[in-house]
């Protein structure tokens, strides 16, 4: 892997490959740079093609007093971006990914990119009296305190849980049954240094874009999963109609991963959505 060193003295690893218009993967909270493997491959043939480890994921090690700050990985990408000297980038953010680029249009503006790819995320986690299109619908600060708390006291459980206890059923039966695939996620997650993700899970929880979509004015393109473990259809319309240049798709029987769920259609539809970017 490459690396930069960030502007606080943090080692940050990403894989690059192929040449062409520039397309920056960002993964989701907990995951890494090789998640996105599979789809930067198939993209290389036209593109040069980032994925990176966010700072305090992808098992690298991190010092107790660095920040995993949402906004310090808003500025890492700023940095990546000014080292490689791209511009009319196309940022594809999963999850946290797509908190991580909000936080960077809010920073930085849109200048440097051409479009956006939001994958399954709400602008807003935690819900409150005036706000329901956040984890669950209902997932407001007392419940968000208890997440943490039960993070810190043991992580892979805790994000299990998270996984488990929200609209998809078939999640929930498989976590309650202990099904192998959760087991196989269990075995993964306590290899992980938790605190490091805690407190980057605290800062995307204290997070808040709403005011950041109507200001985008570059073409988003929205992959929403209908059967989220996270969030109502609700979700998607509310992001779709405050970003002016919005393209929504829905995939079916599909969770807060739709890309997983339908590979080839996810990288059709993001090959045609940079293709109507360069001929703009």
């Amino acid at each position: 892997m490459e690396k930069i060193i960030s502007s606080d003295n943090v080692e940050i690893r990403y894989l690059r490959l192929g040449k062409g218009s520039p397309v920056i993967f960002l993964h989701g909270w907990s995951a890494g740079a090789r998640d996105w493997l599979p789809f930067a491959s198939e993209l290389a043939d036209q593109h040069e093609v980032f994925c990176w480890d966010a700072r305090g994921h992808g098992g690298h090690p991190i010092a107790d007093s660095a920040s995993t700050h949402v906004r310090d990985m808003a500025s890492d990408l700023q940095q990546l971006i000014e080292h490689h000297q791209l511009s009319n980038v196309t940022l594809v953010g999963h999850s946290m990914g797509a908190l991580t680029l909000w936080q960077y249009i809010r920073d930085f503006g849109c200048d440097k990119l051409a479009g956006v790819c939001i994958i399954d995320q709400s602008p807003k986690l935690v819900t409150d009296d005036n706000w329901h299109n956040g984890i669950y619908g209902n997932f407001n600060q007392a419940a968000s305190n208890r997440l943490i708390s039960k993070l810190k006291e043991d992580f892979a459980e805790g994000l299990l849980q998270l996984v488990a206890n929200g609209y998809n059923r078939k999640s929930y039966e498989s976590y309650q049954r202990n099904s192998r695939g959760f087991q196989q996620m269990r075995e993964h997650l306590q290899t992980l240094e938790g605190d490091p993700l805690v407190r980057c899970w605290e800062s995307l929880t204290e997070a808040d874009y709403r005011d950041v979509l109507p200001r985008m004015d570059i073409p988003a393109l929205l992959i929403y999963g209908d059967e989220s473990q996270f969030y109502s259809p609700k979700v998607a319309d509310y992001v779709r109609d405050n970003i002016r240049l919005a393209e929504l798709h829905t995939y079916e029987n599909s969770d807060h991963s739709p890309q997983l769920w339908h590979r080839e259609r996810f990288i059709y539809d993001l090959r045609t959505f940079i293709t109507k970017l360069q001929d703009c």
